[in-house]
């Protein structure tokens, strides 16, 4: 009777190894079918790549640095022609 009883359990849990096996082809299949479908969708929407975003927004970092320090100069050089033609004023 034991002996009956080790063939069923066997045979469960054979069936249980099948069954685990197969649920885990389907997750990998759908998991393969939604990564094609999200490729395809985001690839219409003519998105960035991080690596271009990255890249134009480094490009902007160094052009507002060199605007501020453009902008420092040209009122530096103001305050100097300020004080330029006041002074010849005065005379």
């Amino acid at each position: 009777m034991t002996n009956g009883v080790n063939r069923v359990l066997d045979e469960l849990a054979k069936l249980m190894t099948d069954t685990a096996g197969a649920a885990q082809g389907v997750r990998k299949e759908a998991e393969s079918l939604f990564r094609s479908q999200a490729e395809k969708v985001l690839g219409r929407l003519d998105l960035v790549q991080r690596d271009d975003f990255e890249a134009v927004k480094e490009m902007a970092a160094k052009a507002l640095d060199q605007t501020i320090a453009l902008k420092t100069r040209v009122d530096t050089l103001e305050n100097q022609l300020q004080k330029k033609f006041s002074s010849e004023n005065d005379q």
